[in-house]
């Protein structure tokens, strides 16, 4: 009886029911973008592709590459070091810059590019004062490294980035059992080189992965620097030559790119798995250290600090303390109230959306919308101007169907919907952020009980009512935390939303943005604090969840 009860409710395994059509058309219409950008990418350019290839795309194509080895060492170095310091070493602080290394996921890159540049360039209070000490007058007078240049776009880029890597390592190293380390020491190995860097191997590669995929999804810091990259050359070609076929076929190239850092960080999750069934599987603690060595730890977790959250905190709050921030309040309040929203309507959906589509494929297990659901969340790997290409096309397909169909068998007037709203921008934002909503939402199910629903079935309640009454209680942390994340990524977002926002319609991105652009970062430090204080939950939840 319990298990035609079971049958009847939680439907066989192949069969198609409401939830199961809904999952499937939700991720249907997730999947519409990447479709309509492939169609896109098929069509004919007017002979303007061959003029790139002749003129710019080399140098698109050779700046991108160079801008990820760049970060990738920097981030590496930033990363690994801290890492390992922290997870290997007990010092003066330790707990405090544990927590601090992650201050600078905070900080949008555009926006420390757009620091730097006020404090490192030629009018900036530093080379001012190094005119004012040795006398110098012109820029002829002396050399003072360009900030406005690749190698400067890979400082301020890797001084935000690094933290995907440094979670990464300082997790594993702390992992690593004790008793390979004891063995290194006794056949006299450095234990870095030999132990704690190849187990960590696969970690931070992963974590590479993820930085370098900020880096190709990069607008503001590129752009404002002049290095011309896949993204900016998708943003240039689109609106500046207004030829959408171009850009998406630049933007299918860079999509190469992004598919080989999601086979190397595949491969690096499955390459090199090791147990140790020993008494001795336990962690090492950290080794006290005392005086110069200390000095010396502490050193090396400030300089990234320094370097990527306290500097250009203190240059914005700088400009807000002596009055310079605000000129208009009623345009900087309406931009945060349009970010608020947007990022409050987006995680929404992503969380109810990720919600269904993964109760549905847990419980009732269809293998043509598992399969589905899976690739409609692979937004997260596009760059946002890739993915922004997809969208307007995809809503603009979707306008003229509705067009047609309203038209021809009712009769009635359809002007469109999604061209030109702030519902485009909303649905774009859920198909870039439906991963992290979804992966939040998978991590909070495995961690639930095999039998609470098949218990729920038992007593009589339906799988809709199960769902209704089981998610929200036993789901909540899952929910709230994928909803935060996606919120704060939102707040941050900054290619797609130039691309895709309704005319005069600001958000804090693009606020900050537009002025910074016209050299007028002071106006707008108090609109970057709001974007940076935004991304403080995450990183306290990140911290309070690596602790336990």
């Amino acid at each position: 009886m319990i298990k035609k009860t079971l049958k009847k409710a939680m439907f066989s395994k192949h069969s198609m029911n409401g939830w199961s059509l809904g999952t499937l058309l939700f991720s249907l219409f997730l999947l519409g973008p990447f479709v309509t950008l492939c169609f896109t990418a098929a069509g004919d350019s007017e002979g303007l592709w061959l003029h790139l290839i002749k003129t710019v795309f080399p140098r698109y194509v050779a700046n991108t590459l160079w801008l990820m080895l760049g970060v990738a060492i920097v981030s590496l170095l930033f990363g690994i070091s801290t890492g390992w310091v922290i997870a290997r070493r007990k010092f003066p602080g330790v707990r405090i810059l544990e927590w601090a290394l992650l201050l600078p996921a905070t900080v949008p890159a555009y926006i420390i590019a757009y620091t730097y540049t006020d404090l490192f360039e030629f009018a900036g209070p530093i080379q001012r004062y190094l005119r004012a000490v040795f006398g110098w007058n012109s820029a002829q007078d002396y050399w003072f490294p360009e900030i406005r240049s690749i190698g400067g776009a890979i400082w301020v880029m890797a001084s935000v980035l690094y933290p995907y890597i440094y979670i990464m390592a300082r997790t594993t190293f702390r992992l690593t059992p004790a008793s390979y380390l004891e063995v290194a020491e006794l056949n006299n190995r450095n234990s870095f080189f030999s132990v704690d860097l190849p187990l960590a191997r696969p970690a931070i590669i992963a974590g590479l992965a993820l930085v370098l995929m900020e880096v190709l999804s990069d607008f503001g810091t590129v752009e404002y620097f002049a290095v011309e990259t896949l993204t900016l050359g998708i943003f240039n070609i689109w609106l500046g030559m207004n030829n959408l076929v171009a850009a998406a076929q630049i933007a299918g190239l860079a999509f190469v790119f992004i598919l080989t850092l999601l086979v190397i960080e595949k491969s690096a999750r499955k390459r090199q798995r090791f147990t140790d069934a020993s008494r001795s599987g336990v962690p090492l603690p950290p080794k006290s250290v005392k005086t110069s060595k200390a000095f010396l730890c502490i050193l090396i977790c400030l300089l990234p600090i320094v370097l990527g959250f306290i500097i250009p905190v203190s240059v914005l709050l700088n400009f807000v303390f002596q009055g310079l921030s605000i000129t208009n309040v009623e345009m900087l309040k309406l931009a945060t109230i349009n970010s608020l929203s947007v990022s409050l309507g987006a995680s929404i959906i992503v969380v109810f959306l990720a919600t269904i589509m993964v109760l549905v494929n847990h419980y009732q297990k269809h293998p043509l919308i598992n399969g589905l659901t899976n690739v409609s969340v692979m937004g997260y790997a596009f760059p946002g101007a890739i993915l922004a290409i997809g969208v307007v096309t995809f809503a603009g397909v979707t306008d003229k169907t509705f067009q047609l169909f309203f038209e021809e068998i009712f009769g009635y007037s359809y002007n469109g919907f999604w061209i030109g709203s702030v519902w485009l921008l909303i649905f774009a934002f859920v198909v870039r952020f439906q991963a992290i909503g979804h992966g939040a939402l998978i991590s909070g199910v495995e961690r639930l009980s095999p039998n609470i629903m098949s218990a729920s079935l038992v007593l009589g309640r339906s799988f809709s009512k199960s769902m209704a009454l089981l998610a929200p209680p036993l789901l909540r942390k899952s929910m709230l935390a994928g909803g935060i994340l996606v919120f704060v990524d939102v707040m941050k977002e900054l290619p797609m939303t130039l691309l895709l926002r309704p005319f005069n319609y600001e958000t804090l991105s693009t606020y900050v943005y537009q002025f910074a652009k016209d050299e007028l970062l002071e106006e707008s430090a108090l609109a970057a604090l709001t974007i940076v204080l935004a991304g403080l939950i995450p990183v306290i939840l990140m911290n309070a969840s690596q602790r336990r």
